[in-house]
């Protein structure tokens, strides 16, 4: 696979921007799976926390070896950036971590609407980090989009439980993971990426996910253990592959798409209802989106130049 400079300007044309989005689509909504899974396995199954969470990381890493085969794994290590992937990695554990605490006390749509602050950061930062630049009109969409999740979250005002921390943790650790993402897709292939996302996950909640292992007590339970593998892995190389198609700071607003797989799965599953205060802010979210698709391609932005981070 062919490696871009990531101190030249590098092409990003209308038809991979479009099948970007399309992929980001699909991704949050795998992402959208695994919490529900994750909150399924940690407050009805009474699972132990490490447990899922390593289940989540080591299915990972069975899916993708029966897919590339053992064959396929030493070359899956050879990084030109070694440092930023172990970083990587570990940002992909501490936001999966904080996320699961924080679905503990949280619904779906709760937690999810404090991770929608990501999009903004990640926007807001990956000028001056990554040199892609938004424009005053697509930065008042995301300042709108912004307004929005404040009117789901409604601060003081509404009861705010203690697991708010726990997704403001994950929120921080996500937008990184975003922006480091974007930078080292100039450096490895999606399938480097991916496996070395798992390293953290896989290696350090090891010991202490064996140490409280609880058998699962029936075929279900056993099956959406499983699952959280198969989830993982497909949302995220089609993450990774969805960042080397266009920049970050057009597909950040496209995360936003997650909250209607998310609501869907929270009433499903656990009887979540959204308020009118959901229903209006996800509709002020969901606008801004659009806008900035239009924006995109009626302004046809040039590509961007993707910068070393600090």
């Amino acid at each position: 696979m062919q490696k871009t400079n990531p101190n030249t300007t590098v092409a990003s044309p209308p038809g991979d921007r479009m099948r970007a989005i399309g992929l980001m689509m699909i991704a949050v909504s795998m992402f959208a799976c695994l919490d529900a899974t994750a909150k399924y396995l940690v407050t009805r199954s009474q699972l132990p926390l490490p447990q899922v969470v390593w289940m989540r990381f080591i299915g990972q890493l069975v899916v993708m070896v029966l897919a590339l085969g053992l064959l396929a794994i030493p070359r899956l290590f050879r990084t030109q950036r070694l440092g930023t992937q172990l970083l990587r990695s570990s940002l992909l554990l501490a936001s999966t971590v904080l996320n699961f605490l924080a679905l503990r006390t949280l619904r779906l749509d709760q937690a999810l609407t404090i991770q929608f602050l990501a999009p903004l950061v990640v926007a807001l930062v990956a000028g001056p980090l990554l040199g892609e630049w938004v424009g005053w009109r697509r930065f008042l969409a995301i300042v709108i989009g912004f307004c929005g999740i404040l009117v789901v979250i409604r601060p003081g005002i509404a009861d705010v439980p203690p697991g708010v921390v726990f997704a403001f943790g994950c929120m921080l650790a996500y937008s990184s993971f975003i922006l480091i993402t974007r930078y080292i897709a100039a450096y490895d292939s999606a399938e480097v990426t991916l496996t070395y996302s798992l390293l953290a996950g896989v290696f350090l909640v090891a010991p202490v996910a064996l140490n409280q292992w609880v058998w699962p007590a029936d075929g279900l339970t056993l099956a959406l253990s499983l699952s959280m593998g198969i989830w993982s892995s497909i949302g995220h190389f089609i993450f990774i592959v969805a960042y080397r198609l266009a920049p970050a700071s057009m597909l950040a607003p496209f995360l936003y798409t997650q909250l209607l797989s998310t609501t869907i799965l929270g009433f499903s599953i656990f009887g979540d209802v959204p308020d009118q205060w959901t229903i209006a802010g996800s509709a002020i979210v969901i606008a801004s989106g659009i806008y900035l698709v239009h924006r995109e391609r009626v302004k046809k932005v040039p590509p961007s130049v993707t910068a070393p981070l600090p």
